[in-house]
């Protein structure tokens, strides 16, 4: 896990008032915060544009994509292999869904980029719990 491109991707994070310090957070917890941050400016996003609000949903959109390409970044595909490369070709996947999605004005592919993402996080958020269990 590359801790310089994470530690950038949380820097755009940083900026949701997080009240957790990310200087001390493991880099677990970093990720997960990059994951609930991008929820939030989807779920933020898709407000705006049931407003017809079309420039705070595009930056909101931006900024989601911004924080999923540094989840992208942190991944280490040479020591990650096939989950790696799969985690790769899905952010991959959500950033395009969501430039569609502000193009488009659909909130409908908010709701698939949305639900994709708190897949991922929720098998994330099982591992302190399965560590835990193993020790």
């Amino acid at each position: 896990m590359n801790m310089t491109k994470m530690h950038s991707a949380v820097k755009h994070y940083n900026k949701v008032n997080v009240s957790s310090s990310v200087e001390e957070a493991s880099p677990h917890r970093l990720i997960q915060m990059l994951m609930s941050g991008a929820l939030e400016k989807i779920a933020t996003a898709k407000g705006h544009m049931k407003r017809g609000e079309i420039s705070p949903k595009g930056g909101n959109i931006s900024w989601a994509i911004s924080i999923i390409d540094g989840l992208r970044a942190s991944l280490d595909l040479e020591t990650g292999g096939e989950i790696a490369q799969n985690l790769d070709d899905l952010y991959d996947y959500m950033t395009r869904r969501l430039a569609r999605a502000n193009v488009e004005d659909n909130s409908d592919i908010l709701d698939e980029v949305s639900s994709l993402l708190r897949s991922v996080k929720s098998a994330w958020d099982e591992i302190p719990e399965k560590l835990a269990q193993e020790h």
